[in-house]
């Protein structure tokens, strides 16, 4: 599928089924093996048994339920705010679907291309990888928050943007997930060495493969972390003629046993809590795990040492009322002592996912610009303290 988009909106016949909030949905969808079971089993009843009815064993309220049998049913994604509308004169950026690993339905990605006024004649971009968030365990390129943060960055930066989809949790458990952002980059090398013929014609024409950056927001920050450390301890394998020059974490999703002052003095947030996070964990963890394992907590006693890793530089995002902060100022604070090149930027007055909640505000204004200036400064940017006020935002680099 291939569309053109010069405002950013999506059409509501081209939602996907758990977007619309127009239309009488109910408020559960189930999984499309258990509904298929459901019809089989209604066909050919099955004799009487005496085996109790499956009970929920995990709740995470207007988000996912997890049944004694494995069933996994998650709430119908219905979006927190008015989808955004973007403001008039935005960049044209057209668009399509691929499929960067056939051995799985959902690993596929939406490439972003900005229309050619965008950039000079003849020139190559940058390419941003970007993982969605959803706390490991829902959420797709498709909704419109994601959708439209990646316009934005296609758009704006310009850049080709190569937004993928990957395995949720609990149904295929973590490292799932982190398995496939890996494929993502291996398939993106598959494109810089391919032949004419077999080549993505997009990828082709304008992707600079010796300038890529890996981005996520939340759940898909975490995903950038794991895919960082894959990548510098050789895990995800050769990549060359592909260069990753940095990541982006935008209010990553980490972990601990041990509580941060901000996760003990914030208030709950409009889509995070203390109790939303923990069963998360739980349910996202091998069983008997604490918090303190490697795919929640980057500094937990089995977690991979970075000392020697040759990261390259990180651009770690944060919202002043995010109950995570503190976690992602530590893990910046870390990577520093450590002698790794890592610049955290603050957003005052704002709260987790406030760049996909609203990616055409002011403080969603301003990420586009962090994440621009990081790209085309190579991410080798060298930041003290500093305070700005843009459009009302007021900003700490730190």
């Amino acid at each position: 599928m291939e569309s053109t988009w010069p405002h950013g909106q999506i059409p509501s016949s081209q939602l996907p089924y758990h977007t619309l909030r127009s239309l009488p949905v109910p408020s559960l969808l189930i999984q499309s093996t258990q509904l298929l079971h459901f019809v089989a089993s209604a066909a050919h009843p099955a004799p009487m048994a005496s085996f109790p009815p499956p009970h929920v064993v995990e709740d995470i309220p207007e988000l996912l339920q997890v049944f004694s049998d494995g069933t996994v049913v998650r709430s119908a994604y219905t979006y927190p705010l008015p989808i955004p509308t973007p403001p008039p004169g935005q960049p044209v950026v057209h668009w399509k679907d691929v499929v960067y690993d056939a051995s799985h339905d959902v690993c596929k990605l939406r490439v972003y291309k900005p229309h050619a006024s965008s950039y000079p004649s003849g020139d190559k971009l940058p390419v941003i990888v970007y993982y969605h968030g959803g706390g490991y365990i829902m959420g797709s390129f498709e909704m419109p928050c994601f959708h439209n943060c990646c316009l934005r960055l296609a758009g704006e930066l310009p850049a080709v943007v190569l937004s993928a989809d990957y395995r949720l949790a609990p149904e295929h458990p973590l490292p799932a997930g982190i398995d496939d952002a890996a494929n993502v980059l291996r398939w993106v090398r598959g494109q810089a060495v391919a032949e004419a013929e077999d080549a993505d014609p997009w990828l082709a024409e304008l992707a600079d493969f010796g300038r890529v950056f890996v981005a996520g927001d939340s759940g898909g920050g975490g995903v950038v972390h794991h895919t960082a450390v894959r990548l510098a301890s050789g895990q995800v394998g050769r990549l060359d003629p592909v260069r990753v020059a940095g990541h982006v974490l935008l209010f990553p999703l980490f972990g601990g046993e041990e509580r941060t002052a901000s996760e003990l003095e914030l208030p709950p947030g409009q889509f995070l809590s203390l109790p939303v996070t923990d069963k998360g964990w739980r349910i996202l963890l091998p069983p008997g795990s604490t918090r303190d394992h490697p795919f929640a907590n980057p500094f937990g006693p089995d977690s991979p040492a970075m000392d020697s890793l040759p990261l390259p530089p990180m651009l770690v995002v944060v919202a002043e009322y995010d109950l995570l902060c503190d976690r992602a100022a530590d893990y910046v604070a870390r990577l520093k002592a450590m002698g790794k090149s890592a610049e955290l930027v603050k957003f005052q007055g704002q709260d987790h996912g406030f760049f996909s909640v609203d990616p055409y505000g002011d403080a969603g204004s301003e990420v586009v610009r962090l994440i621009k200036r990081f790209v085309h400064d190579n991410g080798g940017v060298a930041a003290s303290y500093v305070s700005l006020c843009v459009s009302q935002v007021t900003v700490a680099v730190c």
